[in-house]
Formats: structure tokens, C-alpha cells, sequence
């Protein structure tokens, strides 16, 4: 989904991702008691407090960007009394030494082991899926492990930033998957700068993974490496931009229908950014009936009549929507439109143009950490508000749909990952939601039990299509 995680943005209320590790001291506990005062007074909020050995205080503080965090610290630093032992951004002592590692499955604490782990019992092993390489599968972690493969063109909202500074997203990938999914999944940034390096690297690692995620790879070339390598190899790849995102738009607008009491084939929906989060949202609503989907981007509506040419993952709204040949901006594309799909960037939306939406509408504005406009800016008409955080009711999560999917295809270690396999992800998504509300038309990231829901609906199709190994 849409990300701008620009470390300069002030969100409008504190987030954990800016949250600083304090440790202070002072003689007195009233004194304490005044440095407590003047963090609320700045608007940080303390979300832990505890005493050390030796008598200082710890505290996590919460704040609203890099700025925020400054007037924190200042606070500290003039009140009364108050020792500032030290401060440290929390999010980057966490990433200090990375967030994942290897651990063993097996014992080696003698020379017993050491033979079978290793030389010379391995070699037998070895021999044996030489003669039968379906072997791969029961005889090492291949059946459990997931190539979380980027380029570091289109990281979050920072862009292209580069295969380096792109490695604590795909460690984070990889530390949801395990939490989420139980799946083993592992980094792998490249320095690849085409389209036919990218397909060349993930052909020369797939015999390692029993599936490879892609992650965080610039449009439109990661539209061309997804088919491609779902074309040329025989284990799932799944663009989790792409599809992680459909999958949890498309179960939340179903929900989000039920809600309004509208038809999904009545829908008009607009999408603002027509990246890959954008498209493949558009895909998969497609697939479900819904017929007019109006695409906008940068220079505004997707059209028969733009003068530019459009890569053909964007004349694909052209041919599939916009049924009245709509043209102008993001405001025109709104004008009667049931629903909003907002993929883009921070504030790109002002909130008079949804008044112009049709009653009852659905605004879904992903943008992230900054959504494209605020819920608090909603006017009467719009009846369901869904964003990409987590302190507003309805967050668009993708951890919602990939640890899953993931789940769902090794577990009967699939050859492919297609279109049935992501509607009945999302429909089981859906149905976790079986009463929806205007507050809840997706289920919280960390309610039990959605991972198993959506693995299970994606094996079931695997299997009834003959996906799968045997």
C-alpha cells in the first residue's frame, strides 16, 4: 500500500514509531512528578514508566515525527530538578543488530550429532535428492521458506533508496511472516537495476524457497517480473504490494457495501494512484463485478483521450472502466463516486470534493503514515472510513492477507499463485467479519486465527485446481 514514512512528517497523533527511550533522575519525586508534566504538557504520551536499581526512572514516551521528539527532549531538558541520564529514538535502538536471525531445528552437542547434522551422514542426504529431488522438500527447510526478494526501487514512500537501506523493511517482512504465518522467510535485497537482472537473480535462489514474495520493487517493472516469473518457474510469486493489498481492499469494500446496503456491481470506484497497489486493487474488484472503476494519476483521470501514452497497466483502466470517459482531476473522478481507493500520497485529497461523492460512500485513504485526508475531515455523505493506521478504526494492513497466502501455499507446496487463490484469501477475510459495522469492516491485525482462516481457503483452491505438488 501507499507509504510515506518521511521521518519529517508530523502525524497528527503520537505514534510508537517515533517513540524515544528516556532515562532521567532527580533527587526529589516531586521533581519527577514535574518532568511527567511537562512531557503531557508538549503532548508526548508516555506509554510506559518504570524505577531502575539505582532509583532513575525509564520511561517511553510516544511522539508525532522527528519535531515532536525534539520539543520532548527540550521539555526534558528544562525541568526542574531533572538529571536526563539518556534518550534514544525507540525504533532505532529495536533495529539495533538487525530483527531476525537463524536459529537451529536440530542439536549438535556431540560428535554423534555432529556426523548426522554434518559430514559424513550429510552426504547421504545429498545423494539421495540427487537421485530424487522431490526429496527437497521433506529433507531440508525448502517447504517452509520464502525468498522476501527487492530491488529497493519503491520502498514505502521513500522511493528508490536502494537495495541497503531497503533491508530493514524486508527484515520486518520477514519477522511478520514467522509471527504471523509461521513461515521462515529471508531477506534477500539485490543490486539489480533491470528487469531481466531481477527475473535472473529470483531463477538462480528459487531451488532454496518454496515460494518468493516480492516486495517493494518500482512499478511498472514489477509488473513485468511477477508474470514473468510466475510464467517460468514452479513455485508461487506472489507481489505483496500488489496483491497483499487487493486482497484486504477487496474484503473490506465487500464489508463496507454490506454496511451501505449497496451492490458491488452498482459500485463506482475511484482509485487515486494507479501504482501497484492502485492496479491490483482495480484487478480484483474487477474480477468481482465491479464494472466502473475511474483510475487517476498524477495528471489526472485515465482516459481515451490523454494525450500521453499510458504503459499498458494503466490504459488497462481505460479499456476496463471509466464507462462515461470522465476526464479532469481527482475531484472530477469523485463526483457520484460510491467509493474512494486512495493509493497515493499524503493530503492529495481535499475533503470538499467528497461532498460530491454519493451518499453513503466508502473512503478508503491508505496513504501511511499521512493519509491523503484525515477521517476527522469526513463530511456527512461518507458513511465508512478505512486508512493504513492503526490508531482509526478499519486499518488496511497487508499483514492481514500475506502471511496466509503464504501459509496456505507451502502447506501444500503449490507450483502457483493466481487469481482464485487471492479472491478466496479475501473472502475469508471478509468472513471473519460476519456482522460488519461502519467501524468494522476488516478484522484487527492481531486478532487469533485469520492467517489459519485465509491458509486454509488458499490450499483449498490450490488443491481443487491441481496446483500442487504431489
Amino acid at each position: 500500500m501507499s507509504n510515506d514514512a518521511s521521518s519529517s512528517k508530523r502525524l497528527t497523533k503520537p505514534s510508537a514509531g517515533y517513540a524515544l527511550n528516556i532515562e532521567a533522575a532527580a533527587d526529589d519525586a516531586a521533581d519527577i512528578a514535574g518532568a511527567v508534566r511537562a512531557i503531557a504538557a508538549c503532548g508526548g504520551d508516555i506509554r510506559s514508566m518504570s524505577t531502575l536499581a539505582d532509583g532513575a526512572r525509564r520511561f517511553v514516551v510516544a511522539c508525532s515525527g522527528v519535531e515532536h521528539q525534539q520539543a520532548v527532549r527540550a521539555a526534558l531538558a528544562t525541568s526542574p530538578g531533572v538529571r536526563v541520564v539518556a534518550i534514544t529514538d525507540a525504533t532505532f535502538d529495536l533495529h539495533l543488530g538487525g530483527k531476525i536471525e537463524v536459529t537451529s531445528r536440530v542439536s549438535v552437542t556431540n560428535a554423534d550429532e555432529l556426523a548426522m547434522a554434518y559430514t559424513p551422514g550429510v552426504g547421504r542426504v545429498s545423494t539421495a535428492i540427487a537421485e530424487d529431488v522431490s526429496k527437497v522438500w521433506t529433507h531440508t527447510g525448502r517447504s517452509n521458506a520464502v525468498a522476501v526478494l527487492s530491488d529497493g526501487t519503491a520502498v514505502l514512500g521513500l522511493g528508490n533508496i536502494g537495495p541497503e537501506a531497503a533491508m530493514p523493511v524486508m527484515e520486518g517482512k520477514a519477522v511478520l511472516f514467522k509471527q504471523f504465518g509461521g513461515v521462515d522467510a529471508y531477506p534477500i535485497c539485490v543490486n539489480a537495476k533491470t528487469v531481466e537482472e531481477i527475473i535472473a537473480v529470483a531463477r538462480a535462489i528459487a531451488p532454496t524457497f518454496g515460494g518468493i514474495n516480492l516486495e517493494d520493487i518500482a512499478a511498472p517493472a514489477c509488473f513485468e517480473i511477477e508474470e514473468r516469473l510466475q510464467a517460468e518457474l514452479d513455485i508461487p510469486v506472489f507481489h505483496d504490494d500488489q496483491h497483499g493489498t487487493a486482497i484486504v481492499v477487496l474484503a473490506a469494500v465487500q464489508n463496507a457495501a454490506k454496511v451501505v446496503g449497496k451492490s458491488l456491481s452498482d459500485l463506482t470506484v475511484t482509485v487515486v494512484g494507479t501504482g501497484a497497489a492502485g492496479v491490483a486493487c482495480a484487478k480484483l474488484l474487477h474480477l468481482v463485478g465491479v464494472a466502473n472503476i475511474i483510475g487517476v494519476d498524477r495528471t489526472g483521470i485515465l482516459h481515451e483521450g490523454r494525450g500521453d501514452k499510458l504503459v499498458p497497466s494503466k490504459q488497462w483502466f481505460v479499456d476496463n472502466g471509466n464507462r462515461e470517459g470522465r476526464t479532469g482531476g481527482v475531484a472530477e473522478a469523485l463526483k457520484g463516486a460510491d467509493v474512494l481507493l486512495g493509493l497515493s500520497g499524503p493530503g492529495v485529497i481535499e475533503a470538499e470534493w467528497l461532498v460530491n461523492m454519493a451518499d453513503d460512500a466508502i473512503v478508503f485513504a491508505m496513504a501511511n503514515p499521512v493519509p491523503e485526508v484525515m477521517p476527522e475531515l469526513m463530511p456527512s455523505n461518507v458513511a465508512v472510513v478505512a486508512t493504513g493506521r492503526s490508531d482509526y478504526a478499519n486499518q488496511i494492513n497487508n499483514v492481514l492477507a500475506f502471511p496466509g497466502v503464504f501459509r496456505g501455499l507451502l502447506d501444500v507446496r503449490a507450483t502457483t499463485c493466481n487469481d482464485s487463490m487471492k479472491l478466496a484469501a479475501a473472502a475469508a477475510l471478509a468472513a471473519f467479519v460476519p456482522n460488519p459495522t461502519a467501524d468494522r469492516v476488516i478484522p484487527g491485525a492481531f486478532e487469533p486465527g485469520i492467517a489459519e482462516a485465509v491458509a486454509h481457503a488458499v490450499s483449498a483452491v490450490a488443491v481443487a485446481q491441481g496446483c500442487v505438488r504431489g
